[in-house]
């Protein structure tokens, strides 16, 4: 299994039988696992949902977007009670070019990618139970 850390985004190589939450970095020794959603940019974005082997939902946002602002909590307590996902968050005002590249209409958009492959996605502000419906149903299809 690879994992890429949440904080140097290194790739890291974990034998299936070990715990990917309780795992170090091998190169900054930090904890590879996160259960706060990752912010990503321009030169970690493309590593990050292409390298991972565990599915990554990515939240598409802006600071100007009142949704996006009421949803922020809601995806933080899903990512902090799914521990076979990994969450990240695109500022798509910051990192334009990805928000184009993903083709993203509306925000906000929540992007379930699995071994670099867009899933699913989904648009508009969701309640606790919608995104944890959304990512169940989702979870079916890989």
């Amino acid at each position: 299994m690879n994992i890429v850390c949440a904080h140097c985004f290194t790739t890291n190589r974990m034998p299936d039988e070990k715990q990917h939450h309780q795992a170090k970095c091998g190169k900054c020794q930090q904890a590879v696992y996160s259960t706060l959603p990752t912010s990503l940019g321009n030169n970690t974005f493309y590593p990050f949902i292409e390298r991972n082997s565990l599915p990554v939902i990515v939240d598409f946002w802006a600071d100007w977007c009142a949704p996006c602002q009421n949803m922020a909590p809601i995806f933080n307590q899903v990512a902090q009670s799914s521990p076979t996902l990994l969450f990240a968050k695109v500022n798509t005002e910051q990192v334009q070019s990805i928000a184009r590249d993903a083709n993203i209409r509306s925000l906000p958009t929540l992007v379930f990618f699995h071994q670099g492959k867009e899933v699913d996605r989904i648009s508009g502000g969701l309640s606790q139970i919608q995104m944890q419906q959304w990512i169940m149903q989702t979870m079916q299809k890989i």
